[in-house]
């Protein structure tokens, strides 16, 4: 019997400010390549959420941090990004180029907007 992989879980928090996002961008790279992403795979994932992160930064509340959950899986990466937003913030529809640049270096992307926080997730699969 295979033994069972527990996520390994890993929280960044850094100022919602575009000079941080290099830490994100750099954590991401770091994971994707401990689950042997190939590199074309672990550039789409940076951008992805360098995307991301840009759209949050947009409508994030002054002074706000971007919280940052990395959850490892034996074949996966979910990157779910989240900021404090200011008063009746929205992110880009579903059908803008932000989400379709998301979608298409994402296995899945999705977003949620309630109670003055604003959270992307996205799901990457290592190719087979």
């Amino acid at each position: 019997m295979e033994p069972v992989i527990e996520d390994d879980v890993v929280l960044l928090t850094v100022p919602a400010d575009v000079g941080y996002l290099g830490v994100l961008r750099t954590a991401t790279a770091g994971l994707a390549a401990r689950l042997h992403f190939a590199l074309d795979e672990i550039e789409d994932l940076r951008i992805a959420v360098d995307e991301a992160c840009a759209m949050l930064l947009a409508i994030a509340s002054r002074g706000a941090e971007l919280e940052c959950r990395f959850a490892v899986s034996d074949d996966a990466l979910t990157v779910e990004v989240g900021v404090a937003t200011i008063r009746g913030a929205r992110l880009p529809a579903e059908s803008s180029f932000a989400w379709k640049v998301l979608t298409a270096l994402t296995t899945s992307a999705s977003a949620t907007v309630a109670d003055s926080r604003a959270t992307i997730r996205l799901l990457t699969r290592r190719a087979p």
